[in-house]
């Protein structure tokens, strides 16, 4: 019976969690070496990499990144990874609902997916690189099939219903 249920997975979705799961490791690392960096100076482990790498200290680079060092302080390390380790704990539920094909869990994620957008095409907008738009698109296609899996759903519904020139 589990071997039927397996063939009967839905890949999209399956591949939509890990791509959740992906991100919440990505976002539990940055929370733990945030947390890691409380109580040390950032501008002299700053000094110490670039002191260690075959760089010019003296030229722009490494000046600029000194100065944005210096400006991190033990409340933002705080609180940096508070909020990356919340968005982690998100990515494993909505991960986890995902590949368990948990409908609410689509529903969450078309939810936080859009209230996400405005802020990413933000960041696009302000800061482009090409990095961003990558991810806002991914995200996009995301929004896009998990939008197009729930109105299949509800059109199967009902149809098995008897319904069918209702909805579709």
């Amino acid at each position: 019976m589990c071997v039927a249920k397996r063939r009967g997975h839905d890949r999209g979705l399956l591949f939509v969690g890990i791509f959740k799961y992906s991100k919440a490791i990505f976002f539990g690392a940055v929370a733990l070496g945030a947390l890691h960096l409380v109580h040390r100076n950032v501008g002299d482990m700053v000094q110490h990499l670039v002191d260690s790498l075959p760089i010019d200290p003296e030229g722009h680079f490494v000046s600029v990144l000194m100065d944005k060092a210096d400006l991190i302080d033990n409340h933002h390390l705080r609180q940096a990874g508070i909020l990356s380790s919340a968005y982690a704990l998100v990515c494993v539920v909505e991960g986890t609902g995902l590949i368990l094909e948990k409908v609410w869990a689509e529903y969450f994620t078309v939810f936080l997916t859009v209230a996400a957008l405005p802020y990413e095409v933000y960041e696009v907008l302000h800061r482009f690189s090409w990095f961003k738009v990558g991810l806002m698109l991914l995200n996009v296609a995301v929004l896009f099939y998990l939008l197009w899996l729930l109105k299949r759903k509800r059109l199967k519904e009902a149809a098995e219903r008897g319904e069918v020139g209702l909805g579709g």
